[in-house]
């Protein structure tokens, strides 16, 4: 296809008029969610202009949430179905079965550690020596990596829970069916940064590629009883809130 039809009188930089016309032929459906756009040498022959300007229009596009890169195999269509809405006390196997994506579970660390050991909120109560399960796994959604949940809760609030096989299995369907927790509330922490280099190859992102970083405390009606760190791949995760 012939995209000839930008002009360089307009005053517009061209790298804009490139960036506007194709995030028009995104919004047209030309290319689906997850659909991979031509590489730049083939946008630059068809838009006639350099590869400059090709990578300064995608980079605008990708800052924008629009695109996503992934190294080694090209620029693609940012699938945004996975867009968590109304935040309950939830799962992210409940999460996403209610919007309609199943889920999977990969542990890639299961192991007891002293409380002395782990970086915990002081609101766990718990002292030096008392012992928790680290359940850390690699969360998808379709096969596809979402991102890394690491899970610390204690012993003996749970016992035999380490002994417990978690691959595609929900924690939160295994604490309430085999020790009766009904979770009540949970406090969360966003924050944006780069995948760290000993996650990329998990999340199968470059190191630096832009991330959530989640901290979550959850309580059921005795206390806390559960503390989360979760990075989750920037690409693949939103989270959308409703303000009134």
């Amino acid at each position: 296809m012939n995209m000839r039809g930008l002009d360089p009188t307009s005053g517009v930089p061209l790298y804009l008029q490139v960036e506007r016309s194709l995030r028009h032929r995104i919004d047209a459906e030309e290319w689906l969610p997850g659909a991979r756009l031509p590489t730049e040498d083939e946008l630059g022959k068809a838009y006639g202009v350099s590869r400059v300007t090709i990578r300064q229009a995608l980079a605008r596009l990708v800052d924008r949430g629009v695109l996503v890169r992934e190294q080694g195999r090209g620029t693609f269509v940012r699938d945004t179905s996975l867009t968590a809405g109304a935040r309950g006390v939830t799962s992210f196997t409940a999460e996403l079965a209610g919007l309609g994506h199943p889920s999977g579970a990969r542990v890639l660390e299961q192991s007891v550690l002293p409380a002395a050991d782990c970086d915990l909120p002081k609101e766990m109560g718990l002292s030096p020596g008392d012992l928790l399960l680290r359940l850390r796994r690699l969360r998808t959604d379709t096969a596809r990596p979402v991102g890394v949940q690491t899970a610390l809760l204690p012993l003996e609030r749970f016992p035999g829970l380490d002994r417990l096989d978690f691959t595609d299995r929900s924690l939160y369907q295994t604490l309430r069916e085999t020790y009766g927790v009904v979770p009540r509330e949970a406090i969360e922490t966003f924050t944006v940064g780069g995948v760290l280099d000993e996650d990329a190859p998990t999340l199968g992102v470059a190191p630096g590629a832009h991330a959530f970083y989640v901290e979550r405390l959850t309580f059921d009606a005795h206390g806390p009883f559960e503390y989360v760190r979760s990075v989750m791949r920037g690409d693949r995760y939103q989270i959308r809130l409703a303000l009134r």
